[in-house]
């Protein structure tokens, strides 16, 4: 008797440390994105409440994603490119920005499953007195930061995407390239959003940037970009 009795112990205690329940196997959900509400994309925030004379406090919200935890509001500073993030398990979160800057924010919703990001939106937090708003820095599209690049017959194709608060105010841009990591203007008043054909040579690293101008003449600076040659 005493035997079975140590078996049926010794069988217990391995069920429980295989899980034989099935409980400690459940495989966790991932989280679904949130969905963005305020500051709503290309928002010009007008009704944050001042903190100071250079920073208003701003409130963010979304909706919640679906199995998440907790979330990520990961906000970047478009003129210094800055990034902050902070984490909340509510889906809204008052935040100080510096005024008369332009912002981009997202989500990441977590759980134990997994991540998952939202779509990111731009806003511009405005100061008093503020008639006219810069444009966005220009995105640098390709080549991309640090990338390394296959010069087809020699050149390379440069390329960005322009945005501001108001649609249809960007009137042209001035492109900056060179082996310098300060790089000389190589063209002024560039009306499209590209430049075809620039000259490169292999082995080489190249610098470049894009200051957006519009028709108030207010400018952005996409900052230094480097890409190498292949």
């Amino acid at each position: 008797m005493s035997v079975r009795i140590f078996v049926l112990i010794v069988s217990s205690v391995l069920l429980q440390a295989c899980g034989g329940g099935g409980k400690h196997n459940q495989v966790q959900p991932a989280p679904g994105q949130a969905t963005l509400l305020t500051p709503a994309q290309n928002a010009v925030c007008i009704t944050g409440t001042a903190v100071s004379s250079t920073q208003s406090s701003v409130q963010f919200s979304w909706n919640a994603g679906s199995n998440a935890t907790s979330y990520d509001l990961v906000l970047k500073n478009l003129l210094t490119s800055a990034s902050t993030t902070q984490t909340t398990t509510s889906t809204s979160l008052l935040v100080n920005l510096d005024q008369d800057t332009p912002y981009s924010w997202y989500i990441v919703s977590k759980s134990a499953g997994g991540t998952a990001t939202s779509d990111t939106w731009k806003f511009y937090n405005s100061g008093p007195g503020v008639v006219t708003y810069p444009p966005y820095p220009a995105e640098i599209t390709a080549p991309t930061f640090g990338q390394s690049v296959t010069a087809g017959a020699g050149t390379v194709n440069l390329t960005w995407v322009g945005s501001s608060v108001t649609q249809g105010t960007i009137v042209n841009y001035d492109v900056y390239f060179g082996s310098s990591t300060t790089p000389p203007l190589m063209q002024s008043k560039v009306t499209t959003s590209y430049l075809n054909g620039v000259a490169v040579t292999s082995g080489a690293t190249y610098y470049w940037k894009v200051i957006t101008r519009d028709n108030a003449g207010n400018t952005s600076d996409s900052g230094v970009y480097w890409f190498s040659v292949k």
